[in-house]
Protein backbone atom coordinates (compact mmCIF):
# COMPACT_ATOMS: atom_id res chain seq x y z
CA UNK A 1 0.00 0.00 0.00
CA UNK A 2 0.54 3.68 -0.42
CA UNK A 3 1.25 6.45 1.83
CA UNK A 4 -2.00 7.55 1.25
CA UNK A 5 -5.40 8.29 2.28
CA UNK A 6 -8.66 8.65 -0.42
CA UNK A 7 -11.57 11.00 0.56
CA UNK A 8 -15.06 10.81 -1.30
CA UNK A 9 -18.18 12.69 -1.09
CA UNK A 10 -21.11 10.34 -0.96
CA UNK A 11 -25.26 11.01 -0.97
CA UNK A 12 -26.72 7.57 -2.01
CA UNK A 13 -24.13 6.39 -4.17
CA UNK A 14 -25.41 2.69 -4.18
CA UNK A 15 -24.70 2.34 -7.45
CA UNK A 16 -21.22 3.47 -7.82
CA UNK A 17 -19.83 3.33 -4.44
CA UNK A 18 -18.61 -0.68 -4.37
CA UNK A 19 -16.88 -0.30 -7.95
CA UNK A 20 -14.74 2.97 -6.20
CA UNK A 21 -13.69 0.75 -3.03
CA UNK A 22 -12.92 -1.84 -4.75
CA UNK A 23 -10.89 -0.24 -6.87
CA UNK A 24 -8.75 2.20 -4.44
CA UNK A 25 -8.34 -0.37 -1.72
CA UNK A 26 -5.20 -2.23 -2.90
CA UNK A 27 -3.46 1.42 -2.62
CA UNK A 28 -5.01 3.18 0.33
CA UNK A 29 -4.20 2.89 3.52
CA UNK A 30 -7.51 4.87 4.76
CA UNK A 31 -10.94 5.42 3.09
CA UNK A 32 -12.94 8.46 4.28
CA UNK A 33 -16.26 8.69 3.34
CA UNK A 34 -18.03 12.33 4.07
CA UNK A 35 -21.80 11.82 3.81
CA UNK A 36 -25.07 14.33 3.88
CA UNK A 37 -27.00 11.25 5.50
CA UNK A 38 -27.44 8.52 2.56
CA UNK A 39 -30.64 7.04 2.77
CA UNK A 40 -29.83 4.32 0.35
CA UNK A 41 -27.13 1.49 0.93
CA UNK A 42 -24.15 3.61 0.57
CA UNK A 43 -22.78 3.49 3.90
CA UNK A 44 -23.39 -0.40 4.70
CA UNK A 45 -21.02 -1.01 1.26
CA UNK A 46 -18.24 1.57 2.81
CA UNK A 47 -18.34 -0.37 6.17
CA UNK A 48 -17.67 -3.64 4.21
CA UNK A 49 -14.14 -1.69 2.97
CA UNK A 50 -13.41 -0.66 6.89
CA UNK A 51 -14.09 2.95 5.56
CA UNK A 52 -14.29 6.02 8.18
CA UNK A 53 -17.57 7.54 7.46
CA UNK A 54 -18.38 10.81 8.63
CA UNK A 55 -21.87 12.63 7.98
CA UNK A 56 -21.93 16.80 7.58
CA UNK A 57 -24.98 18.01 6.20
CA UNK A 58 -25.74 19.42 2.57
CA UNK A 59 -25.14 23.07 1.97
CA UNK A 60 -25.33 22.82 -1.89
CA UNK A 61 -21.70 23.74 -1.89
CA UNK A 62 -19.19 21.04 -3.01
CA UNK A 63 -16.26 23.15 -2.02
CA UNK A 64 -17.42 23.67 1.99
CA UNK A 65 -18.24 20.30 2.70
CA UNK A 66 -14.99 18.96 0.91
CA UNK A 67 -12.96 21.46 3.13
CA UNK A 68 -15.59 20.09 6.11
CA UNK A 69 -14.28 16.41 5.60
CA UNK A 70 -10.72 17.59 5.65
CA UNK A 71 -10.45 19.48 8.48
CA UNK A 72 -12.73 16.76 10.71
CA UNK A 73 -11.05 13.18 8.98
CA UNK A 74 -7.72 12.05 11.18
CA UNK A 75 -5.91 11.82 7.94
CA UNK A 76 -2.61 10.51 9.10
CA UNK A 77 -1.10 9.63 5.73
CA UNK A 78 1.86 11.72 3.49
CA UNK A 79 -0.74 11.69 0.69
CA UNK A 80 -4.39 12.49 -0.01
CA UNK A 81 -6.54 11.40 -3.62
CA UNK A 82 -9.52 12.92 -3.85
CA UNK A 83 -12.01 11.14 -5.62
CA UNK A 84 -16.14 11.38 -6.35
CA UNK A 85 -18.37 8.06 -5.96
CA UNK A 86 -18.87 7.45 -9.83
CA UNK A 87 -15.00 7.73 -10.29
CA UNK A 88 -11.82 5.03 -10.36
CA UNK A 89 -8.49 4.99 -11.24
CA UNK A 90 -7.06 2.73 -14.37
CA UNK A 91 -4.80 0.19 -13.71
CA UNK A 92 -2.22 2.22 -15.57
CA UNK A 93 -2.52 5.62 -13.12
CA UNK A 94 -2.39 2.71 -10.64
CA UNK A 95 0.92 1.05 -11.62
CA UNK A 96 2.29 4.74 -12.46
CA UNK A 97 1.45 5.90 -8.36
CA UNK A 98 2.73 2.82 -7.60
CA UNK A 99 5.89 3.54 -9.04
CA UNK A 100 6.35 7.26 -8.78
CA UNK A 101 4.54 8.30 -5.37
CA UNK A 102 7.66 7.62 -2.88
CA UNK A 103 10.13 8.67 -5.07
CA UNK A 104 8.83 12.44 -5.82
CA UNK A 105 10.65 15.39 -4.61
CA UNK A 106 9.75 16.59 -1.17
CA UNK A 107 8.54 20.20 -2.98
CA UNK A 108 5.99 18.64 -5.09
CA UNK A 109 2.74 18.50 -3.08
CA UNK A 110 -0.32 18.55 -5.36
CA UNK A 111 -0.15 15.96 -8.81
CA UNK A 112 -2.16 16.74 -11.81
CA UNK A 113 -4.39 13.53 -13.61
CA UNK A 114 -5.96 13.73 -16.79
CA UNK A 115 -9.80 12.61 -16.84
CA UNK A 116 -11.64 10.36 -18.93
CA UNK A 117 -14.91 11.08 -19.46
CA UNK A 118 -17.29 8.05 -20.07
CA UNK A 119 -20.49 8.34 -21.50
CA UNK A 120 -23.30 5.85 -22.44
CA UNK A 121 -20.46 3.82 -21.67
CA UNK A 122 -18.39 4.89 -24.20
CA UNK A 123 -14.89 6.87 -23.85
CA UNK A 124 -15.41 10.00 -25.31
CA UNK A 125 -11.64 10.92 -27.05
CA UNK A 126 -12.66 13.65 -29.08
CA UNK A 127 -13.67 16.95 -28.34
CA UNK A 128 -12.29 17.27 -24.76
CA UNK A 129 -9.97 14.45 -23.96
CA UNK A 130 -7.62 14.96 -21.59
CA UNK A 131 -9.18 17.05 -18.81
CA UNK A 132 -6.13 17.50 -16.34
CA UNK A 133 -7.11 18.16 -13.05
CA UNK A 134 -5.16 18.69 -9.84
CA UNK A 135 -6.54 15.68 -7.41
CA UNK A 136 -3.34 14.10 -5.28
CA UNK A 137 -1.69 16.62 -2.45
CA UNK A 138 -0.16 16.26 0.34
CA UNK A 139 -1.85 15.88 3.74
CA UNK A 140 -2.70 19.85 5.01
CA UNK A 141 -0.95 20.94 1.87
CA UNK A 142 -4.33 21.96 -0.03
CA UNK A 143 -7.54 23.29 0.07
CA UNK A 144 -10.56 23.22 -1.64
CA UNK A 145 -11.27 26.31 -3.25
CA UNK A 146 -14.55 28.15 -2.75
CA UNK A 147 -16.72 28.42 -5.65
CA UNK A 148 -19.89 27.64 -6.68
CA UNK A 149 -18.57 25.70 -9.86
CA UNK A 150 -15.19 25.03 -11.68
CA UNK A 151 -13.58 24.70 -8.02
CA UNK A 152 -10.37 23.69 -8.01
CA UNK A 153 -7.81 22.32 -5.12
CA UNK A 154 -5.52 25.24 -4.29
CA UNK A 155 -1.98 24.27 -3.39
CA UNK A 156 -0.77 26.11 0.15
CA UNK A 157 3.00 25.81 -0.60
CA UNK A 158 5.04 24.14 -3.47
CA UNK A 159 4.50 22.73 -6.68
CA UNK A 160 2.26 20.54 -9.42
CA UNK A 161 3.76 17.51 -11.07
CA UNK A 162 1.60 16.20 -14.02
CA UNK A 163 1.73 11.94 -13.97
CA UNK A 164 0.71 10.70 -17.82
CA UNK A 165 -2.06 8.33 -17.07
CA UNK A 166 -6.27 8.69 -16.29
CA UNK A 167 -8.79 8.90 -13.43
CA UNK A 168 -11.99 7.69 -15.32
CA UNK A 169 -15.35 9.40 -14.57
CA UNK A 170 -18.03 7.32 -15.57
CA UNK A 171 -21.63 7.77 -14.10
CA UNK A 172 -23.80 4.88 -14.42
CA UNK A 173 -27.03 6.89 -13.80
CA UNK A 174 -29.70 7.30 -17.42
CA UNK A 175 -30.27 10.75 -19.53
CA UNK A 176 -32.75 11.52 -17.10
CA UNK A 177 -30.65 11.59 -13.89
CA UNK A 178 -28.12 13.40 -16.24
CA UNK A 179 -30.36 16.48 -17.57
CA UNK A 180 -31.74 17.05 -13.68
CA UNK A 181 -27.88 17.42 -12.33
CA UNK A 182 -27.12 19.67 -15.08
CA UNK A 183 -30.29 21.96 -14.78
CA UNK A 184 -28.99 21.97 -11.29
CA UNK A 185 -25.08 23.00 -12.31
CA UNK A 186 -27.32 25.62 -14.96
CA UNK A 187 -27.54 28.63 -12.86
CA UNK A 188 -24.49 28.26 -10.59
CA UNK A 189 -22.40 28.21 -13.86
CA UNK A 190 -24.80 31.34 -14.80
CA UNK A 191 -23.64 32.99 -11.62
CA UNK A 192 -19.77 32.26 -12.35
CA UNK A 193 -20.09 33.95 -15.66
CA UNK A 194 -22.44 37.02 -13.72
CA UNK A 195 -19.34 37.21 -11.15
CA UNK A 196 -16.68 37.65 -14.02
CA UNK A 197 -19.10 40.24 -16.02
CA UNK A 198 -20.22 41.74 -12.55
CA UNK A 199 -18.07 40.48 -9.66
CA UNK A 200 -20.89 39.66 -7.83
CA UNK A 201 -19.02 37.38 -5.11
CA UNK A 202 -15.53 38.35 -5.92
CA UNK A 203 -14.16 34.86 -6.41
CA UNK A 204 -13.96 35.45 -10.47
CA UNK A 205 -11.06 37.61 -10.52
CA UNK A 206 -8.49 36.41 -7.77
CA UNK A 207 -6.71 33.25 -9.31
CA UNK A 208 -3.24 34.74 -9.71
CA UNK A 209 -2.93 34.59 -5.84
CA UNK A 210 -3.63 30.53 -5.94
CA UNK A 211 -1.25 27.93 -6.48
CA UNK A 212 -3.80 25.95 -9.05
CA UNK A 213 -2.25 24.10 -11.93
CA UNK A 214 -1.09 25.33 -15.33
CA UNK A 215 -4.40 23.80 -16.85
CA UNK A 216 -7.08 25.22 -14.19
CA UNK A 217 -5.52 28.83 -15.08
CA UNK A 218 -5.94 28.38 -19.21
CA UNK A 219 -9.62 27.25 -18.48
CA UNK A 220 -10.32 30.19 -16.43
CA UNK A 221 -8.53 32.09 -19.22
CA UNK A 222 -10.82 30.55 -21.62
CA UNK A 223 -14.12 31.05 -19.25
CA UNK A 224 -12.99 35.16 -19.04
CA UNK A 225 -12.95 35.30 -23.08
CA UNK A 226 -16.29 33.13 -23.06
CA UNK A 227 -18.03 35.17 -20.82
CA UNK A 228 -17.11 38.47 -23.30
CA UNK A 229 -19.50 36.64 -25.80
CA UNK A 230 -22.60 36.89 -27.16
CA UNK A 231 -25.27 34.88 -25.17
CA UNK A 232 -26.30 31.62 -27.18
CA UNK A 233 -23.80 32.49 -30.16
CA UNK A 234 -20.96 31.56 -27.81
CA UNK A 235 -22.57 28.07 -26.84
CA UNK A 236 -23.22 27.04 -30.30
CA UNK A 237 -19.41 27.63 -31.01
CA UNK A 238 -18.53 25.68 -28.13
CA UNK A 239 -20.52 23.13 -29.55
CA UNK A 240 -18.97 23.68 -33.02
CA UNK A 241 -15.01 23.79 -31.81
CA UNK A 242 -15.64 20.73 -29.80
CA UNK A 243 -18.15 18.85 -32.29
CA UNK A 244 -16.55 19.64 -35.47
CA UNK A 245 -13.12 21.04 -35.03
CA UNK A 246 -11.92 18.87 -32.39
CA UNK A 247 -13.44 15.82 -34.37
CA UNK A 248 -16.30 14.72 -32.04
CA UNK A 249 -18.37 13.50 -34.77
CA UNK A 250 -16.07 10.65 -35.14
CA UNK A 251 -17.36 9.64 -31.54
CA UNK A 252 -20.65 7.95 -33.29
CA UNK A 253 -24.27 8.65 -31.39
CA UNK A 254 -22.76 8.37 -27.67
CA UNK A 255 -20.35 11.43 -29.18
CA UNK A 256 -23.04 13.45 -30.88
CA UNK A 257 -24.76 12.88 -27.35
CA UNK A 258 -22.25 14.14 -24.93
CA UNK A 259 -21.35 17.23 -26.96
CA UNK A 260 -25.08 18.47 -27.81
CA UNK A 261 -26.24 17.68 -24.19
CA UNK A 262 -23.11 18.98 -22.18
CA UNK A 263 -21.59 21.19 -25.05
CA UNK A 264 -24.40 22.88 -26.23
CA UNK A 265 -27.96 22.53 -24.31
CA UNK A 266 -26.42 22.70 -21.44
CA UNK A 267 -24.37 25.85 -22.00
CA UNK A 268 -27.68 27.48 -24.08
CA UNK A 269 -29.60 26.61 -20.49
CA UNK A 270 -27.23 28.24 -18.60
CA UNK A 271 -26.95 31.53 -21.16
CA UNK A 272 -31.25 31.19 -20.87
CA UNK A 273 -31.00 31.32 -16.91
CA UNK A 274 -28.55 34.52 -17.45
CA UNK A 275 -31.28 35.94 -19.99
CA UNK A 276 -33.72 35.34 -17.48
CA UNK A 277 -32.10 37.44 -14.75
CA UNK A 278 -30.86 40.20 -16.95
CA UNK A 279 -34.45 40.42 -18.38
CA UNK A 280 -35.61 40.80 -14.55
CA UNK A 281 -32.63 43.06 -13.28
CA UNK A 282 -31.26 44.26 -16.38
CA UNK A 283 -26.86 45.31 -15.42
CA UNK A 284 -27.72 46.43 -12.06
CA UNK A 285 -25.32 44.32 -9.50
CA UNK A 286 -27.04 44.55 -6.60
CA UNK A 287 -30.77 43.95 -7.83
CA UNK A 288 -28.75 40.80 -9.40
CA UNK A 289 -27.53 39.69 -5.66
CA UNK A 290 -31.03 39.93 -4.56
CA UNK A 291 -32.63 38.35 -7.14
CA UNK A 292 -30.31 35.25 -7.11
CA UNK A 293 -31.28 35.35 -3.18
CA UNK A 294 -34.85 35.68 -3.55
CA UNK A 295 -35.17 33.10 -6.75
CA UNK A 296 -32.12 30.80 -5.56
CA UNK A 297 -31.57 31.11 -2.47
CA UNK A 298 -27.98 31.65 -2.95
CA UNK A 299 -26.19 34.05 -0.86
CA UNK A 300 -23.75 35.69 -3.52
CA UNK A 301 -22.03 37.71 -0.72
CA UNK A 302 -21.31 34.57 1.16
CA UNK A 303 -19.50 32.85 -1.59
Amino acid sequence: MLDLSVIILTYNEELHIRRCLENIRCIAKDIFIIDSFSTDKTLEIANEYNAFILQNKWENNHAKQLNWGLKNSDIKTKWVLRLDADEYLTDELINELKQKLPNLPEYVTGVVFKRRHIFLNKWIKKGTYPVMILRLFKNKKAICEQRLMDEHMILLEGECQEFECDFVDHNLNDISWWTTKHNGYAIREAIELLDIEYNITGNANNDKAKIISSEAIAKRSKKHKYARMPLFWRSFLYFFIRYVMRGGFLEGKEGFLWHFLQGWWYRTLVDAKIFEIKKACGNNKEKIIIYLKDKYNIDCKNQ
